[in-house]
C-alpha cells in the first residue's frame, strides 16, 4: 500500500501544481486585461482634457475678440478685474 500512496501523493502534487499554474495564468490574464482597460480610459481622459482646454482657449479668444473693439483699448484689463471683484463679493 505504501507504493500506491506514494504514487497517489505524487499525482495529487502534480494536479495541485497544474491547478495553481492555471489559476496564476488566469489571474495574470485578468490583470493584464484590467491594466489595458485602465490605460485606454486614461488615454481617453487625456484626449478629453485636451479638447476641453482647446475649447476654453477658443472661448477666451472669442471673448478677447469681442472685447477688443471697446471704446478705450488703452485701458489695461487689470482695473476691469478689480471692478468686478467687489460686485462678486
Amino acid at each position: 500500500m505504501d507504493g500506491n500512496d506514494s504514487v497517489d501523493s505524487k499525482q495529487d502534487t502534480t494536479d495541485m501544481a497544474t491547478f495553481v499554474q492555471n489559476l496564476l495564468q488566469q489571474m495574470q490574464s485578468r490583470f493584464q486585461t484590467m491594466s489595458d482597460s485602465i490605460i485606454t480610459k486614461i488615454d481617453e481622459m487625456g484626449s478629453r482634457i485636451d479638447e476641453l482646454e482647446q475649447s476654453i482657449n477658443d472661448l477666451r479668444a472669442e471673448m478677447g475678440a469681442e472685447n477688443s473693439p471697446s471704446p478705450s483699448p488703452s485701458v489695461p484689463s487689470g482695473p476691469k478685474d478689480d471692478s468686478k471683484s467687489p460686485k462678486e463679493s
